[in-house]
């Protein structure tokens, strides 16, 4: 098992004013699965994805991560999962501005001693092809289109060959045609073997993926497979 929830609750405290935002989630997520969570602004799926994501602690409840106790890590070990076994794709794509493709994706190896320079170029090419942007390698970040700049954005999350690639929104700033090449990346790099999680308020983009899981209010409303997945053509 990859990850398991176990009546998972998350609040924020402001003022001591207690805003309750999940509650009581259980599931699990299998290696390798495409798993799309959905839920309108305000459903709690961008907290859910921090939690995950290990960018976030809940109040209560069990989050296990290869049947480890989440609750358990200190922050060194969560920053240390951060860096080894995930990828984040936002919706803001998160690039420096007039750097370089490589630079811009070689940036997750930063603090990484263990391998030298070469090594470092020879993984972030391997990701930039991956995402089939190798004629853009030398490109400044500011000089790509916006498809560009996020499957930039999802070869930086690939680079630390991590076993969970977390996107949110990823389409959120892109025209159709820019949004299924990002999609048909993810769903390539999911027939790869990688676990892809989506967080998404589409429900076409939310097709992508093998199975739902509908936030509304915190809750789980519904945990279904998808009956037939999409695989191209986002329509609109």
């Amino acid at each position: 098992m990859l990850i398991e929830l176990k009546n998972l609750f998350k609040n924020y405290v402001n003022d001591e004013v207690v805003t309750p935002v999940l509650h009581d989630l259980s599931f699990k997520i299998e290696p390798g699965e495409f798993v799309a969570i959905m839920g309108k602004s305000g459903s709690g799926k961008s907290t859910l994805m921090h939690i995950l994501g290990f960018l976030d602690r809940p109040t209560k409840g069990q989050y296990l991560f290869k049947n480890e106790d989440m609750l358990a890590f200190n922050d060194e070990k969560l920053a240390a999962l951060r860096n080894k076994e995930v990828g984040f794709v936002f919706q803001q794509f998160n690039l420096l501005a007039r750097t370089s493709v490589l630079e811009n994706v070689k940036l997750p190896l930063a603090y990484t001693r263990q391998i030298s320079n070469e090594e470092k170029n020879k993984k972030a090419l391997a990701a930039i092809r991956a995402v089939d942007l190798e004629h853009r390698i030398n490109n400044l970040s500011n000089q790509l289109s916006g498809g560009e700049k996020q499957r930039v954005a999802i070869a930086r999350a690939l680079v630390n060959e991590p076993s969970i690639i977390f996107a949110d929104e990823p389409t959120g700033n892109l025209d159709s045609k820019s949004g299924e090449q990002v999609m048909q990346i993810l769903n390539k790099l999911h027939e790869q073997g990688k676990t892809i999680i989506l967080v998404t308020h589409e429900q076409y983009t939310a097709e992508y993926a093998e199975r739902i899981i509908k936030l509304k209010d915190g809750e789980i409303m519904a945990d279904e497979k998808v009956a037939e997945r999409r695989t191209t053509g986002l329509i609109k």
